[in-house]
């Protein structure tokens, strides 16, 4: 069994400077710089024939490179708790339409609609361990966040094992946007 999903990996500047934001929320759990990505499609759980679908359908799509902006932060919250701390992503047409040609592509080779709507963010910390008031105040301060856009030239399929700290995330294929 593989646990998969697809994602824009971050180039280094931008992992550094999101790593630049880790301070002054003791229970956060940081998510380590080499982890950070951009979710395009969780697959999940599948078999090793499936991937091996899943790998034909993503080879398949043509699509353009573009440039990729983060900024802002906010909070996710799940049944009252806040689950997690994300940095946003600045509204992109070409990212959205890469997304749309992914599920597509996925859904022809077998899988699964993704229920959730897509909602771009990178998260950057496990907040469920946080006093909500220190994540309020942190996000107030870092609210203006802003990196400067950064070329993205090609999305990958990443397997995921769960960890003691964190996720362990291998880049298995890579596939060039023209």
């Amino acid at each position: 069994m593989f646990r998969l999903f697809v994602a824009l990996s971050l180039p280094a500047v931008l992992r550094s400077q999101l790593a630049a934001l880790h301070a002054g929320i003791p229970g956060a759990r940081w998510v380590p710089p080499e982890n950070y990505h951009l979710t395009l499609r969780f697959i999940g759980e599948i078999e090793g024939w499936q991937a091996e679908e899943v790998d034909l359908a993503l080879a398949g799509i043509r699509s353009r490179g573009f440039d990729l902006t983060l900024r802002g932060i906010g909070l996710y919250e799940k049944a009252g708790r806040i689950q997690a701390m994300w940095v946003g992503v600045e509204r992109s047409d070409a990212l959205s339409h890469l997304q749309s040609k992914i599920e597509t592509a996925l859904q022809r080779s077998g899988m699964p609609p993704e229920r959730k709507r897509f909602a771009p963010h990178v998260t950057i910390a496990r907040t469920d361990r946080a006093a909500p008031e220190k994540l309020a105040a942190f996000v107030q301060a870092h609210n203006l966040f802003r990196a400067p856009p950064v070329p993205i030239e090609a999305f990958t399929l990443f397997s995921s094992r769960l960890g003691k700290e964190a996720s362990v995330y291998e880049a298995e294929v890579e596939y060039e946007l023209a």
